[in-house]
């Protein structure tokens, strides 16, 4: 009889069971054949796996042929993580192993020659499907087990060698199980080292980036080089709310397929900020290659994504952008099939009004030529500043502001504001599972919770008609001016929050 050992294999951000069976019979003497579409790295185990089990004075049926089938058969298994499971799956055909049933079993890990396990990637997705399927016991390697012990309801046990691994097994080894106290429950949200204390002046941009924050909504801002952009940026994660726990667990399980949790990083609890060059490509931002692996816009998922000098970016890689925006997930689609990843993600860009930076600046003269300038404006389509909400001014810093000795706002008391206007907004959409901020309200919802009085919908009508906005920058301003209200613990949008969300679509008017 072939023995059975359970592991997992992720595909996209989930994880998939697969079933590991080994059979030793006639044939062609210590010949190990791997089948059930196994790529070179999984093929490449049976060397590795032999070898592990000969320096770790362990038995196995040498002399037969050996045949390892891995189901389902019709998906493909990728990377070194079957290595354990393998071999104890062809140690347990040796009846002098003594290897107990297997079934209530998940093991994964990677096996150096010596029988050392190493990490490997994904073990979150694989706790959480270990667990769907009613495995009991998950054994990783000893680096991952911080990881995979956030989820409750697997006793997850980190073991450093197929031989510890073994004598687990066997009943001659004592392991206790790694805690969750070693995940979120008792996770550290270190505080920011940026905080907009140290940010002088601009106060009409900050109250822009506290409302784009408490609503998750897209922002961009337009100013001369020095002006603070980028500053004001980089402190942006240091006034949004705390991850919830299933955010954290969608954003770790991101970072953990991808390779970013280590031994000081192993579990997400700050939303992420991301920031790539404006000479990333078109898979390095949405993802892809030949196997497709989550790119910028999913490793920024329930955090910021911060594009700097947001025209010097390749325009058909802004104009893919469309779908995450819009959907909160992008669809990588290849020959093998198709994946979707997450990017449920705050979009926070920054550009100049001209190439030179000075257009529009009273002090400096602008040197860029009218036909350059239009150039470098229509490197951003339309259809992609829709996207955009909020659009801000930021202009140069006066000397009196930079040399002021008075106390700027700290974070933590923006923090304050936002975090309970993010509250206001989970308990409004508590019946809608994948709505959780104004950002993303459907048709539907705007519809119930952004009613107009008619003095309101009588200036949004000006609004839309003398700046020529889209029917999706009228959502826009609907969906701002209910975060607007929200700030102020208003139940109903008023005129006065009305006109500040359309003040921030004046660049339609005045750049586009």
């Amino acid at each position: 009889m072939p023995s059975k050992v359970y592991s997992a294999a992720v595909v996209g951000v989930e994880a998939f069971e697969v079933e590991i069976e080994v059979h030793a019979g006639w044939g062609n003497a210590d010949k190990i054949a791997v089948v059930g579409l196994p790529d070179t790295a999984v093929k490449e185990s049976k060397d590795r796996v032999t070898s592990a089990i000969c320096n770790s004075a362990l038995r196995w049926p040498s002399g037969k042929r050996i045949t390892i089938n891995l189901a389902p058969a019709d998906v493909r298994k990728e990377g070194p993580s079957f290595d354990l499971p393998i071999a104890l799956g062809m140690l347990k055909l040796e009846e002098n192993n003594r290897l107990p049933d297997l079934e209530p079993f998940c093991l994964i890990g990677e096996l150096a020659l010596s029988g050392q396990l190493r990490p490997v990637k994904g073990v979150l997705s694989i706790a959480l499907e270990a667990k769907r399927r009613n495995r009991r016991i998950l054994i990783v390697p000893i680096h991952n087990a911080p990881e995979a012990a956030v989820v409750e309801g697997v006793d997850v046990y980190g073991v450093c060698s197929l031989s510890e691994v073994v004598q687990f097994l066997r009943g001659e080894k004592v392991l206790e199980p790694v805690r969750s106290t070693s995940g979120w429950t008792n996770a550290v949200h270190t505080e920011q080292e940026l905080d907009f204390s140290e940010v002088k002046g601009q106060q009409h941009v900050k109250r822009a980036v506290e409302v784009a924050a408490a609503g998750g909504h897209n922002l961009l801002c337009i100013g001369p080089p020095g002006s603070g952009k980028s500053m004001i940026a980089k402190r942006i994660p240091s006034i949004l709310p705390p991850l919830t726990i299933r955010e954290a667990i969608e954003t770790t399980k991101v970072h953990s397929i991808c390779g970013l949790l280590n031994g000081q990083y192993r579990f997400v609890t700050n939303r992420p900020f991301r920031s790539p060059h404006h000479t990333i490509s078109d898979a390095g931002l949405l993802g892809g290659t030949g196997q497709p692996t989550p790119g910028e816009v999913s490793l920024a998922h329930n955090g910021v994504l911060f594009l700097d000098e947001l025209p010097e970016f390749h325009r058909s890689t802004l104009e893919v952008m469309r779908q995450p925006l819009e959907d909160g997930k992008v669809t990588i689609s290849r020959a093998a099939g198709s994946l979707t990843f997450p990017s449920e993600f705050m979009l926070v860009a920054a550009m100049n009004p001209c190439p030179c930076g000075h257009y529009g600046d009273l002090r400096r003269e602008c040197r860029c030529a009218p036909a350059q300038v239009q150039k470098y404006r229509n490197r951003l389509s339309g259809p992609l500043m829709d996207r955009i909400d909020i659009h801000v001014e930021v202009p140069a810093m006066e000397l009196k502001d930079l040399t002021g000795t008075s106390l700027e706002e700290a974070s933590a008391s923006i923090r304050e504001r936002v975090t309970r206007a993010r509250f206001v907004q989970l308990k409004r959409f508590s019946e809608q599972s994948k709505v959780t901020c104004n950002a993303r309200m459907t048709p539907r919802l705007l519809r119930k919770y952004c009613a107009l009085d008619p003095e309101s919908m009588e200036l949004l009508k000006e609004a839309v008609t003398n700046l020529s906005l889209s029917a999706r920058a009228y959502d826009r301003i609907l969906k701002v001016s209910r975060t607007i209200a929200d700030l102020v613990g208003a139940p109903k949008i008023q005129i006065d929050h009305l006109a500040e969300a359309v003040q921030y679509r004046a660049l339609d008017r005045s750049l586009w």
